[in-house]
């Protein structure tokens, strides 16, 4: 799987949404879903209309552990 790097560092957004966090890890929005179904990659909720959101520095911690193992743990 080919991950796309992308600076997160010094980003001015507060929270990304699926899609964003899906095209910066390089998996499809139904990917991230099933992630945080099973907890792989936890998703705050906007209070108004509960849509998956992720914190710009979760994304780069989970793209380091991807990166320093080699694999995702799928199971």
């Amino acid at each position: 799987m080919a991950l796309r790097k992308i600076e997160l560092v010094g980003s001015q957004k507060k929270y990304l949404t699926v899609g964003e966090a899906a095209q910066i890890l390089g998996v499809t929005t139904l990917t991230m879903r099933n992630w945080d179904k099973s907890s792989k990659l936890k998703a705050y909720r906007n209070p108004i209309n509960n849509y998956r959101l992720y914190k710009p520095e979760d994304i780069e911690v989970f793209l380091r552990k991807i990166e320093s193992s080699g694999k995702i743990n799928l199971g």
